[in-house]
């Protein structure tokens, strides 16, 4: 199993929506070195769900229920989706304020290129996440 995080505009579509949906596909990754990462995202593969915007900060968690394929609604080969379903919130939102400031956290891929939407996570930086979360919940 791999760990990534995902970023998602809440407007657009918030950790609560999918949720609600019980399952999505996660579609609109057109960065080439984003589309790179999303290639190599397996089934059962983990996701921190980061809202972007003003949010700005890893809310959930979420697991990948089918590996990339061609994006069907786009005529266009380069361009593929996952699918995903829910795991859980957070104990609390861990901002990107807190990521940047932590020593433990400065390879981590969202510090180094934060306009990046698809990123690997490494085991360490994962479970840092997890520990911050849970820090004054």
């Amino acid at each position: 199993m791999a760990y990534w995080l995902f970023k998602e505009e809440p407007e657009h579509y918030s950790l609560e929506h999918l949720f609600r949906d019980k399952r999505t596909v996660w579609d609109g990754v057109e960065n080439n070195l984003a589309l790179k990462h999303l290639r190599s995202v397996n089934k059962g593969d983990r996701v921190l769900y980061y809202h972007t915007g003003k949010e700005k900060a890893v809310v959930g968690v979420m697991e990948v229920v089918k590996g990339p394929y061609p994006d069907p609604t786009r005529d266009d080969a380069r361009l593929v989706v996952v699918d995903v379903k829910p795991v859980g919130r957070l104990d609390r939102p861990v901002s990107l304020a807190e990521i940047k400031a932590n020593p433990k956290l400065t390879d981590f891929a969202l510090v180094r290129n934060s306009r990046l939407s698809v990123m690997p996570v490494t085991v360490e930086q994962w479970a840092e996440i997890e520990r911050l979360s849970k820090q004054g919940s």
